[in-house]
């Protein structure tokens, strides 16, 4: 914020992959304490089913709001617009968001404990419902262990249990709001039987 500052810089805040809860805050820039000039919503904006997204700023940026830029078919949607307000709507009746910060803490504490058990698992680290699992060949010089990430997901996902690989070696899961602890534990589960199969 301060370097932004400094040399007139906009702060956008890209909270497309984690925003409207997913941390177990609403927007992920509150953990650090940062009030970004812009924000960028989308996916999780529509309920994960419409295609929407928002662009939000600060006062003072709103320099569109007495004209119009011109019309384009896919724009101004009134049901994605409704589908967009039903989930903030959804999200704060029915406390997704500390959900996320509570059930991503399980995880958390359950995975760096599963750490223990396989060396392959050189680091764990989240907020709230992103979280990822290191994969390493040796934790002391931290070489990915890329084969075995991908063998470790697609066993996984023989069991059932679907998530991504980024940069090769670290298991991203991403899942939603809805998740409860008993879910969370069943993934776990398969992980570790996942690991021990590689």
């Amino acid at each position: 914020r301060a370097i932004c500052d400094r040399h007139g810089t906009l702060l956008v805040f890209d909270e497309i992959p984690a925003g409207l809860g997913k941390t177990g805050k609403k927007f992920a820039c509150e953990h650090d304490g940062v009030s970004p000039d812009i924000v960028v919503l989308g996916k999780a904006l529509g309920g994960g089913i419409l295609p929407i997204a928002a662009v939000v700023a600060r006062e003072g940026l709103d320099v569109g709001a007495d004209f119009a830029f011109g019309h384009y078919t896919h724009e101004k949607n009134p049901v994605t617009a409704r589908a967009a307000l039903t989930t903030i709507e959804i999200i704060e009746q029915e406390g997704l968001v500390a959900n996320a910060a509570t059930v991503g803490a399980f995880a958390l504490k359950k995975l760096t404990e599963l750490k223990l058990k396989h060396p392959l698992i050189g680091d764990v680290r989240g907020r709230g419902l992103v979280l990822g699992i290191e994969l390493v060949t040796d934790r002391a010089s931290k070489t990915p262990a890329n084969e075995q990430a991908e063998k470790v997901m697609y066993r996984a996902m023989e069991r059932g249990l679907s998530f991504k690989t980024t940069f090769g070696n670290v298991l991203t899961w991403t899942p939603p709001l809805t998740v409860t602890e008993a879910d969370m534990a069943r993934a776990i589960s398969i992980l570790d039987e996942s690991l021990s199969d590689v």
